[in-house]
């Protein structure tokens, strides 16, 4: 399970065997250095490309605030989160605006307010 050493998927400067499996097959590398960034900031790796993208925690809860997410600032508070999407903006912009136009967009955002 460790024995293989990989480049690290986010900076892309180390070469690690810490991994996490985001989907069956797909393993994303993460080097000790952005496992340390993962504390204070969300970091998503686009599985289609492998661009990473890395927002403070502080500024997307609360931009979530209306969506009764009250509790997840302290949740997430030293919580490490590197979380693997689909597709991004730079490698399907049309994908990422027809998905919002569709509608399946508010869908999920009722499925998380009905969870909460």
């Amino acid at each position: 399970m460790f024995n293989s050493l990989e480049q690290c998927h986010i900076c892309k400067k180390e070469y690690t065997s810490m991994h996490v499996e985001v989907k069956p097959g797909i393993l994303i590398y993460a080097c000790s250095a952005c496992l340390e960034k993962a504390k204070n900031s969300f970091i998503w790796v686009c599985t289609n490309c492998g661009r990473t993208y890395f927002r403070p925690k502080d500024q997307v809860l609360n931009r979530l605030q209306g969506y009764g997410l009250e509790n997840a600032t302290i949740l997430c508070n030293g919580a490490q989160l590197i979380m693997g999407i689909d597709i991004c903006i730079d490698c399907d912009p049309q994908g990422i605006l027809e998905y919002v136009q569709s509608g399946d967009a508010d869908l999920d955002i009722e499925m998380c307010r009905a969870a909460g």
